[in-house]
């Protein structure tokens, strides 16, 4: 009895294994925000990456096919923050400088012991890049027409180019209504 189990357990396993599946999709891109910055200038298009490939190029490509690049483009690889509590006087902050740092961490009070420092790390490239605008009125006017390629990678080596539709512009400010001028009197 115990031997046929063994067998259908490892008839199900296999069969499990086999088949035409294809291996999942892998996401395009872990983040990505092309648009205009809130409260900014409409001259200027932001793109913001997080992604495994750092950003080599990004350019605004008109509908005539006319190119303007990046004006610049910054990349953290791997960026970290450091968060805890720090406090003015601390009573214990003093110990943990100099050479008595294992009497603070030896301390029989588990609170001092809680959590000194942690850090995050993100385990991506964070890119981000400013694209000025060429002709800020004629993409107003034709902004549908335009696409943002986007190039990711580090030459000689593997790299991957995207064209994504250009953003929407932000809505132009109405106009302050006029000030009233007082009668002369």
């Amino acid at each position: 009895m115990r031997r046929s189990s063994f067998v259908l357990l490892c008839a199900i396993a296999l069969g499990a294994c086999a088949g035409d599946a294809e291996p999942p999709a892998q996401p395009a891109t872990a983040e990505l925000q092309v648009g205009f910055p809130s409260g900014g200038l409409a001259d200027t298009i932001a793109v913001t990456a997080v992604e495994r490939l750092p950003l080599h190029a990004a350019e605004l490509v008109a509908p005539d096919g006319a190119t303007t690049q990046a004006s610049s483009i910054d990349v953290n690889a791997a960026p970290s923050v450091r968060t805890g509590q720090w406090v003015a006087g601390n009573p214990w902050e003093t110990a943990l400088r100099g050479t008595s740092a294992t009497a603070a961490l030896t301390a029989p009070d588990e609170q001092v012991n809680a959590a000194l420092h942690s850090q995050v790390q993100l385990l991506a490239m964070v890119s981000q890049a400013d694209i000025p605008l060429p002709d800020p009125v004629a993409y107003r006017r034709d902004w549908a027409n335009y696409r943002v390629r986007l190039t990711f990678g580090t030459p000689p080596g593997e790299l991957e180019t995207r064209e994504i539709p250009a953003p929407e512009p932000p809505p132009i400010p109405a106009a302050p209504p006029p000030t009233p001028v007082p009668p002369p009197g």
